[in-house]
This record gives C-alpha cells, structure tokens and sequence, in this order.
C-alpha cells in the first residue's frame, strides 16, 4: 500500500469549488486556501466589487477565481452563480457555505426583523446555497464536498446571541441531516465551527479593555484563533484527506465550548 505526502492528500488540482461570502473575513481567507491548493474557485458575495480584488490577489499567486454576485437570501441569484461557475471551471464539487451576519440583542427586546434576517441569511442561506449544490453534485454523479460554517456558538450560548445561535445550531443539524441523506451519493458534508477568530471586522473590538476582558475570561487559551488556524480544518474537510468524514462538526475554538 503507498503512503501519500501531505502535499498529495490536501491537493485540490481539478476541482471546482464556490465559496459564498468571501467578499471579507473567514470568506476571502477560505477561498484562498483553496486556490493555493489547487482549485479553480468561484467567488460569491453581493459585494462584487471587492471579489475583484480578491480574483487578483488569487491570480497573482498563480491561482483561478471567478467573481460572481451572489445573495443567499435571494433564491434566484443562486443558480445563476453555479452557473457561471460551472460555465468557466466545470461542474463545482467543493463547496463552502460560509455567507452570514450578526445581531446582538436581548431576546425580550430584539425586533423581529433582526432576528430573521439573520436565520434567513445563516440558516435558510445554507439551506438553499446547500440544496442547489446536492442537485448538481447529485446529477453529475462523481460525489463532492459541502462545509457549512456554524460556530462554537452552535454549542454553548452567550446573552445577546440568541438568534445567532439558533441559526447555527440549526446549521449543525442541518449539516447531520444532509450528510445522511447525501452520503450514497458520496456527497459528504461537515461543519466548521469556529470560535472567536480575529478578522478586519473584530479586530477593533478585541483591542479594547473590554474585548481584552471578554477574551481571558470566555477562551480557556486566552487568545483569539488566527484565521489561518481554520486552514488545515477546511483543507481536511475539502479534499480526499477527509474522504470518510461526514456529518461532522469540527470545533475550532481554542476550547470555547468545553
């Protein structure tokens, strides 16, 4: 029996992957990763204009990115993506849905339409973004990968989260659901469920006393994760290194839900 490397396990060379929300943090760092491993990504978000940047910062380390306009809020701008996708890489079977937001407030006082924007965007978002993949992925028949972004959230609450955990629970379930109902299709589908990584959006924040405090007090490391710490995680998840893992949450949370 041959032992593969590293580089052997994690290649991606061939495959196509799409990537929803990489206009910025976990998104824009994801569909890197890839490219660098060898995918032809295609790179989804409602802010076309930074996918452009992105494309080039891909192309230059040598890699292939396709910006296309996507709302996973909007059912009928999914399709269209895949498409275009597909038109310039071929059939996608890697895919990350990574696309959400946030809203904090008090349960008793959080107006209803904050709470469904976000389960429409972090939970029906992967729903339909999801759906759409199994068909194809189903119809061409040669399996794929599908990595849901839930959160460490998912499994052990803070006050003022109340719709963000409901919707990443929700995401964990769901993911349990399609790896099972996908699994003789070798369509294997897992979560990451990160803790608190530093990115352009929190990064302010963390760097006052009070994010300081928030930090030692909810992270038994006592440190924010580096957003390149979810890279052998999703590497693992999207190549044939994890080609028997599915239906599997995988907490990257520097001990956050322990």
């Amino acid at each position: 029996m041959t032992i593969a490397s590293v580089g052997e396990l994690f290649d991606l060379s061939g495959r196509t992957a799409l990537v929803t929300g990489a206009s910025s943090g976990l998104g824009w760092r994801f569909a890197e990763v890839l490219a660098a491993n060898g995918a032809n990504v295609g790179i989804a978000a409602r802010r076309t204009d930074r996918l452009e940047t992105l494309k080039s910062e891909i192309e230059a380390r040598g890699g292939h990115a396709l910006p296309v306009p996507l709302d996973v809020t909007d059912i009928d701008t999914i399709a269209p993506a895949f498409d275009a996708v597909e038109k310039a890489f071929g059939p996608v079977d890697i895919l990350v849905n990574n696309a959400g937001v946030a809203a904090e407030g008090f349960i008793a006082d959080m107006n209803p339409a904050d709470w469904r924007k976000v389960l429409d965007t972090n939970l029906d978002g992967v729903f339909l973004v999801g759906q759409e993949a199994a068909r194809r992925m189903t119809a061409v028949g040669k399996g794929g990968s599908i990595v849901n972004i839930a959160s460490a959230i998912a499994f052990k609450v803070s006050k003022t989260l109340g719709a963000y955990a409901a919707a990443k629970a929700g995401v964990v379930q769901l993911t349990k659901v399609m790896a099972l109902e996908l699994a003789d299709a070798n369509i294997r589908v897992n979560a990451i469920c990160p803790g608190y990584i530093e990115t352009e959006i929190n990064s302010d924040y963390f760097a006052t006393e009070g994010g300081k405090k928030m930090i030692q007090r909810y992270v038994p490391m006592k440190r924010l994760g580096d957003i390149k710490e979810l890279d052998g995680t999703l590497l693992l998840l999207a190549s044939d290194a994890g080609s028997f893992i599915t239906g599997t949450p995988i907490l990257v949370d520097g001990g956050i839900a322990l």
